[in-house]
């Protein structure tokens, strides 16, 4: 079995690679043949297709996706002068 640091090398590489992704503040954790992703994104989409290309990346290791969606706002959205 190749090595839990390299799976999670390939699998951040896919991500960050994949036309469907290009993310790069995910981070891959290997435990067992059990393989977690954590970060932040911006919208649901983006975390669906990041497990995805994780799962085609590494297909024999059961997938944790813990990505949080998290909503962008632009500048000054949430600012309110009284």
């Amino acid at each position: 079995m190749e090595a839990p640091q390299y799976v999670a090398a390939r699998v951040q590489q896919a991500l960050a690679e994949d036309g469907r992704t290009h993310e790069l503040g995910i981070r891959v954790d290997i435990r067992g043949d059990q393989l977690f992703l954590r970060g932040q994104v911006s919208g649901a989409e983006q975390r669906l297709r990041l497990g995805e290309v994780a799962h085609e990346t590494a297909p024999d290791f059961h997938l944790h996706n813990e990505i949080q969606v998290v909503e962008a706002h632009e500048p000054g959205e949430d600012e309110h002068l009284d």
